[in-house]
């Protein structure tokens, strides 16, 4: 098939719209995340939302409105985290895996509960971008320009505290407002991203673009540059890889994105040998 045949599919257009927006939200919010050594909290979130997804279907809430059903759910999992960090002086990453083991636990037990683990808890798990359906390209549009609109607004805010969160502090700035625009945009995100390479994946996607840009670029804004063209880029070459050589979509992006790394990796590694 010529890719004009391929473009032709109603399903690929919603899978490369919508999988490119969310390219760029894991790509910009990765990369103040890897900074701040905070890029397991995607994979702690990841774990809530299958928790979320599992009391979705448990109460057997239309398929097509899973994901909106799982945002409030994940967004207070957000705040709890930041809560524990902040109230019962736990460190991050020990907060992350407390909520994040609760959230696996919690969904593990009530696909239990349902009879096992279903088709439709699946393909949440693994992703299933080429089933995007049109309400999920509207939100898509409507968290994208959410969480866009938020870093632009925060932006010299969120710089500051990725660099020297005490010096943002002495400096007047409210870094727990911030940290927690931050946590949030980065749940909301986490949330979209499920259906676009599934719950067990979608750390990668906030990690591997970060840290491939990091690599190459020479300033804070052409890192989140390159990261968002690394993601978009990794995210059309999957999609079209794996409708031609019909494999899972959210693994062939993944691979993509870790190929690009090594390859960028790899030829750092070259010239500094030079």
């Amino acid at each position: 098939m010529t890719i004009t045949e391929i473009l032709s599919y109603g399903f690929i257009q919603r899978a490369l719209v919508a999988g490119s927006l969310i390219a760029v939200l894991c790509a910009v919010l990765g990369v103040f995340l890897v900074l701040r050594r905070l890029s397991l909290i995607g994979d702690g979130l990841a774990h809530v939302t299958f928790g979320s997804v599992a009391i979705a279907l448990f109460l057997r809430i239309n398929p097509a409105v899973v994901t909106v059903a799982a945002i409030p759910l994940v967004l207070l999992s957000s705040f709890g985290i930041l809560k524990l960090t902040d109230k019962a002086r736990i460190y991050g990453d020990a907060a992350i895996g407390i909520v994040s083991s609760l959230g696996i636990a919690c969904g593990v037990l009530l696909a239990s509960v349902a009879g096992g683990f279903n088709i439709d808890l699946f393909s949440y798990l693994f992703g299933n971008i080429l089933a995007i359906g049109t309400g999920d390209l509207v939100l898509a549009l409507v968290l994208f320009a959410v969480v866009l609109l938020a870093v632009f607004f925060f932006y010299y805010d969120l710089v500051a505290i990725t660099f020297d969160e005490e010096l943002a502090r002495s400096s007047g700035i409210r870094t727990k407002t911030i940290n927690t625009v931050l946590v949030l945009l980065t749940a909301l995100t986490v949330v979209l991203a499920m259906k676009l390479v599934g719950i067990m994946l979608i750390s990668a996607l906030l990690i591997l673009p970060a840290v491939t840009a990091l690599q190459v670029a020479a300033s804070f804004r052409a890192t989140i540059l390159v990261a968002a063209l690394l993601a978009v880029g990794s995210v059309v070459v999957g999609i079209f890889g794996s409708f031609i050589l019909n494999l899972p979509t959210g693994a062939s992006i993944v691979m993509v994105n870790f190929v690009v790394f090594m390859l960028v990796f790899s030829g750092k590694k070259l010239r500094q040998a030079r």
